[in-house]
């Protein structure tokens, strides 16, 4: 048994951030799912575990989340499936240190995740930075829709200015509804953390979050003809 473990974490993704395993390797990969899908403490998670006869200690539950979600988050986004090319773009509140911080967020028109960044500030250079992130990641949009936000007007104007993309800029409440909406996933699986520690925390965790997110809207590439659960496709990313 310990010799297969070993095995398929030799020919893990996660082989360079988990040096040797007390635990098998499917236990960790539950409790890291069930803490990025759902609205669930640490503590309930060792309490669930202990349930089913594994006795694992919250904190080390947290520290396999801080090592395996940013590896699983970059796998996923060779697979993620392109998203359209009308954005929408808005933020929204994470606490962090005791301290409001800002989630930049995108998706499409829709509601395919474009993109995310944790900010310390709501700035012209902070939305500046989100946006060529995103258009790094997925090209130039057509359209980018915002609320009536000085800094992220400010942003895509010096973005088209400075690079002469051709982008057309929209203001509209009512269009950022699907944005708004969509931060609702997030925000409902965040609250029972009660907040982040720290910023390095806070980024790697959020990744994990959104990128369950994405993969439960359907934003994986699979397999011609195959239909993997989204708990499936989670666990996949590890291979």
């Amino acid at each position: 048994m310990m010799q297969a473990l070993s095995f398929q974490l030799q020919n893990s993704v996660l082989r360079g951030v988990l040096k040797r395993l007390h635990y098998p390797l499917e236990v960790m990969l539950v409790c890291v799912r069930w803490y990025a899908a759902y609205p669930l403490s640490l503590r309930n998670l060792e309490e669930m575990m202990a349930e089913r006869g594994i006795q694992v200690d919250h904190a080390t539950v947290h520290r396999w989340a801080l090592k395996m979600l940013p590896v699983l988050a970059k796998v996923f986004r060779r697979r993620q499936r392109p998203v359209g090319r009308s954005w929408r773009v808005d933020e929204t509140y994470i606490q962090v240190g005791g301290q409001w911080k800002y989630l930049y967020r995108a998706v499409d028109k829709l509601g395919y995740t474009v993109d995310f960044l944790l900010t310390a500030r709501r700035d012209v250079a902070a939305a500046r930075r989100f946006f060529e992130r995103a258009i790094d990641l997925h090209d130039v949009p057509e359209k980018i829709t915002i609320d009536k936000s000085g800094a992220n007007t400010a942003a895509v104007r010096g973005l088209i200015a400075d690079s002469g993309v051709a982008i057309e800029l929209r203001q509209s409440k009512y269009l950022n509804n699907i944005v708004e909406q969509d931060h609702r996933a997030i925000k409902r699986r965040t609250r029972p953390m009660m907040g982040f520690k720290s910023f390095w925390s806070a980024r790697r965790i959020i990744a994990g979050i959104e990128t369950m997110h994405m993969i439960k809207k359907g934003q994986q590439r699979c397999p011609s003809g195959n239909t993997m659960s989204a708990a499936d496709q989670f666990y996949s990313l590890a291979h």
